[in-house]
C-alpha cells in the first residue's frame, strides 16, 4: 500500500464520542496529520451546515464530504466540488411514499435541511438525546415540505427520517423500495433510513474527490461505524471500522481500530498515518 494521502472521517460515532465532544487525543491526531501535509475531511450524512465548528476550526481542514456523499465542498472558497442531487421527479416520488408513513423526516437540500413545522413540533422525541440540539439548530422549518421539494428541484441531496421503532422504519424502507428500486437506502443510527439518488453514497463521494487530488485508492483511509460508511470503507485502500461499528462495517474493513469513546480515530491516524 502507498503512504496515506486522503483520510476520510465520518462524525457521529466516530470522530465524536458519545458526548458529541472531539478528545483532546483525537483532536491531536487530526492536527498531526494535517501538518503532515495529508488531507483530512469530514465525510458524512449531515449537511456541510452540520458540520460542527470543533472540526471545521481545526486549521488545514479544507473539504467536507455532506450528505453520504451527494456533496463535496471546498469550505475555504464554498466552491462545490462533487455535487450529485436527486431527479427531481424521483425525490417527489419518494417523498410521496414516506410522507403518510410518519416519522421525523428531514430533506437536504443544497447543504441546508429542511423539516416541516409540524414534524419538528410532534416528532422531535423520536431524536437521540445526544441530537437533539444538532436537529434544532440545523432544521428549516418551513409550511409546506412538498412545495419546497418542487422550489428545489435540481438540488434534493438527501432524505433522512428517523422512526419510533426499528419495525415503523422497515416498514418505510420496503415502501420506498417497492415504489423506488434504484434509490439507495442505507442508514447511520438506529431507527433511522435515508436515502440518496441512485448510485450516491460515501464511496462515490470520497472516489470523486481523490480522482481530483490525483490520488488513488491506496493513498485513501477511511473511518467510519455504520451502514452509510461501508462504501467509502470497501472503496478505500484503507477500510477502518471503529471498534463500536456495525457487524456489516466491520466484516467489510481492513482493520478494526478502538470504539469512539476509547480515541479509535486517534488510534487508526497514529497507526497508519503518523
Amino acid at each position: 500500500m502507498q503512504q496515506i494521502k486522503l483520510v476520510a472521517l465520518d462524525l457521529d460515532g466516530t470522530v465524536f464520542n458519545d458526548e458529541k465532544a472531539i478528545t483532546p487525543r483525537t483532536a491531536a491526531a487530526i492536527r498531526a496529520a494535517l501538518e503532515k501535509g495529508v488531507t483530512v475531511l469530514p465525510a458524512t450524512g449531515r449537511t456541510v451546515s452540520g458540520v460542527p465548528e470543533q472540526l471545521t476550526n481545526i486549521p488545514g481542514i479544507r473539504y467536507a464530504l455532506t450528505s453520504n456523499g451527494a456533496s463535496v465542498v471546498d469550505l475555504e472558497t464554498g466552491k462545490s466540488l462533487v455535487r450529485l442531487p436527486f431527479d427531481a421527479a424521483m425525490a417527489l416520488r419518494a417523498y410521496d411514499v414516506l410522507e403518510p408513513l410518519g416519522g421525523m423526516l428531514s430533506i437536504f437540500i443544497d447543504g441546508r435541511s429542511y423539516t416541516s413545522m409540524e414534524n419538528a413540533e410532534q416528532s422531535m422525541d423520536m431524536v437521540p438525546a445526544n441530537l437533539r440540539s444538532y436537529f434544532r439548530t440545523t432544521r428549516i422549518e418551513v409550511e409546506d415540505m412538498r412545495r419546497t421539494l418542487r422550489d428545489h428541484a435540481d438540488a434534493i441531496e438527501k432524505f433522512s427520517i428517523l422512526y419510533p421503532t426499528v419495525e415503523a422504519r422497515d416498514k418505510a424502507w420496503q415502501a420506498v423500495r417497492r415504489a423506488c428500486p434504484s434509490v439507495e437506502i442505507t442508514t447511520s443510527i438506529e431507527r433511522n433510513m435515508e436515502l440518496n439518488a441512485p448510485g450516491v453514497s460515501k464511496g462515490r463521494g470520497l472516489m470523486a474527490l481523490a480522482e481530483r487530488l490525483d490520488l488513488c485508492p491506496d493513498q485513501v483511509m477511511a473511518i467510519g461505524d455504520s451502514g452509510n460508511d461501508l462504501t467509502m470503507i470497501e472503496a478505500a485502500g484503507l477500510g477502518v471500522a471503529m471498534g463500536n461499528a456495525t457487524e456489516d462495517v466491520r466484516a467489510a474493513a481492513d482493520v478494526i481500530t478502538a470504539d469512539n469513546n476509547h480515541d479509535g480515530v486517534a488510534q487508526a491516524i497514529e497507526d497508519y498515518v503518523l
